[in-house]
């Protein structure tokens, strides 16, 4: 459905996406997952033919994405980061107006029930929840029935609750076989819905392959993430039974281990050994979270 070759876009002396590549097959969710600020959104558009790449290819359903833009725009349905609607309509006129954008068009009734806006057929924009917005957002890229989908952040800026929700929205789509191409910086949201995953930081792709496979190319398996009264020498960490990297920041200790048992009894060791005291302790099963951490030395979300 998309191949992306060498896509390359500067701004000056930045390279907001530097040489990158990949493949999404029909029916797949792909995720593209990175820090604000890594291309990710760049990317996208330059995808969607809402930015000109300054070096690479693009197809997108077999056509050319850069000199055939206006016939892939057809075809495809797109959510961007900010979207902005018009406060004073309802949402049936909402998704009426995009709808008479494109020859395909899908009822407008059919996308309300879809995406349980059929109570607020006649309630204006401005008086919806964030959630509601949201699926109205992504429910007006669906007027044309498109064969590919573009998510940018889809989830950004709702609770916990919402996000769950528009999970599920997400998999409904994937369903049906739509094919899907989501940006977030939510890992846990990268591995709930996305077949396979490229992490992008700094304009370029560090690692790409299903969440799972990624996480089980790490060295360690856990994180045991600590704290202490005191300052604490990494050294003295790193030497901790079974422990394979350590990271700290802003006063806390993340220590990669493959034994979790082993390394929870020496950390509770030193409060006797060393005169350390352990002030708070949080153990994980490793995540892409860890996976970024131990590509970069930074956490997703910094």
């Amino acid at each position: 459905m998309l191949e992306v070759e060498g896509l390359t876009k500067r701004y000056g002396a930045i390279r907001a996406v530097d040489g990158i590549s990949f493949t999404v097959s029909k029916g797949e969710t792909f995720g593209i997952l990175g820090p604000n600020g890594a291309g990710k959104t760049t990317t996208l558009e330059m995808i969607e033919g809402l930015r000109s790449p300054d070096a690479g290819r693009i197809t997108l359903l077999g056509l050319d994405a850069v000199r055939q833009r206006r016939r892939v725009q057809e075809r495809i349905g797109v959510q961007l980061q900010s979207q902005t609607l018009w406060p004073e309509l309802t949402v049936e006129e909402t998704l009426g107006l995009f709808r008479s954008l494109f020859r395909k068009r899908v009822a407008v009734e059919e996308l309300m029930e879809g995406f349980q806006l059929a109570d607020k057929r006649r309630s204006q924009v401005k008086n919806l929840s964030g959630g509601q917005k949201q699926r109205l957002s992504v429910a007006t890229a669906l007027v044309n029935d498109p064969d590919v989908v573009f998510l940018d952040e889809p989830t950004t800026g709702l609770d916990p609750q919402a996000r769950h929700g528009f999970w599920d929205l997400i998999r409904d789509m994937r369903g049906v076989g739509k094919t899907l191409i989501v940006t977030t910086h939510y890992m846990e949201e990268a591995e709930a819905l996305c077949d396979r995953v490229a992490i992008m930081d700094e304009g370029r792709i560090i690692a790409m392959d299903t969440p799972r496979q990624l996480v089980r190319e790490l060295a360690f398996d856990s994180t045991v993430e600590c704290s202490f009264q005191g300052a604490v020498k990494s050294k003295l960490l790193q030497a901790l039974p079974a422990v394979r990297d350590v990271r700290s920041e802003d006063g806390a200790h993340l220590l990669f281990t493959t034994d979790v048992s082993a390394t929870l009894a020496a950390l509770m060791g030193l409060n006797d050994e060393n005169g350390q005291r352990v002030q708070s302790v949080q153990v994980r099963t490793a995540t892409l979270e860890d996976v970024f951490i131990s590509l970069t030395g930074r956490r997703l979300r910094d």
